[in-house]
């Protein structure tokens, strides 16, 4: 018997985010393509385009509510991505909607978007990054711990183009992403991460407004550096990865994939109840950003573990 449809509310949107337009095409599928033409991201209707349109879609899901932080923006999600339902305000989902995508990419706001949510039982999946402040992450580490279901990441994690990278003997990676450290790193950290697993021990973080370059250290011995450059995007999803006997430069390709790869994973966790990675890997992470954002402010390298030992202790 074919399963019930999931029905997912996609709930915010500020600037320079477009998720809630290509999420929700990715999962609903007969997206509108004129209207998704007018998107303000051009880059979304492009690698959508691109895709044979009858396999757009994630069969046994459907985003059917909408809200975004500026309500007219919400009328245009729901036009371009079928959305079948606009609500004037976040919780009014509850009840109405089997788990919800918070889709804004602000690792200070979170908790106070996800609260009603968690506290109502439901599914949660948080864009990336989970959160960027200590108190934040106490707060999804609690809440983990009593029970609720929280699911964080980038959509380069899901990446076709680290896959045969992982596990090898890495002693050097670099990779790049663009806007911020506390908004984008997690981009470029993914996909390391993927690479070496866990086990980070310091961050070390130079450079000014202009730019960032977050120097970290692995238990492995192997050593990374991420830099970040906001008036470059286009470098985004570049990675180099140096072992003994070999090297290799990547560059993300398929945008699509990764993405879509990204929502299949959502929708099924929230199916199964069964984490596709365990939710220590993300607190590591945030752990990692933490300290990359603390060392800026110290000029010195900031150790990773006492932050995440911090964050599991009850």
């Amino acid at each position: 018997m074919t399963p019930t449809p999931l029905k997912l509310a996609m709930l915010g949107m500020i600037p320079g985010n477009g998720h809630p337009y290509s999420w929700s095409a990715i999962i609903n599928g007969q997206y509108d393509r004129e209207a998704m033409a007018q998107c303000p991201y051009p880059v979304i209707p492009v690698y959508l385009g691109a895709q044979p349109y009858e396999q757009v879609g994630i069969p046994g899901a459907k985003v059917t509510h909408i809200w975004t932080d500026h309500p007219a923006e919400a009328h245009d999600v729901a036009r371009a991505a079928r959305i079948d339902h606009v609500v004037e305000c976040p919780e009014a989902v509850i009840g109405k909607v089997d788990g919800v995508i918070i889709s804004t990419d602000d690792g200070t706001d979170h908790t106070r978007r996800a609260r009603p949510f968690v506290e109502a039982g439901l599914p949660v999946f948080i864009d990336k990054p989970l959160a960027t402040t200590r108190g934040e992450c106490l707060t999804f580490a609690r809440w983990h711990r009593e029970g609720a279901r929280l699911l964080s990441s980038s959509g380069l994690r899901y990446s076709p183009d680290w896959q045969p990278l992982a596990g090898r003997d890495w002693r050097w990676i670099t990779s790049t992403t663009g806007k911020t450290w506390e908004r984008y790193g997690i981009h470029a950290l993914e996909p390391v991460f993927k690479l070496l697993g866990p086990g980070f021990e310091t961050a070390f973080t130079t450079g000014d407004d202009a730019s960032t370059l977050v120097n970290l250290t692995h238990q492995s011995g192997a050593k990374a550096t991420i830099a970040v450059l906001p008036d470059l995007p286009a470098s985004a999803g570049v990675l180099h990865a140096y072992g003994r006997e070999e090297q290799v430069s990547l560059k993300m390709s398929d945008t699509y994939s990764a993405f879509r790869g990204q929502m299949v994973a959502v929708v099924e966790w929230m199916r199964t109840g069964r984490d596709p990675y365990p939710f220590e890997e993300t607190l590591e992470l945030m752990a990692i950003l933490i300290a990359g954002i603390e060392s800026r402010g110290q000029g010195s390298p900031i150790a990773v573990t006492p932050i995440l030992n911090s964050l599991k202790t009850p």
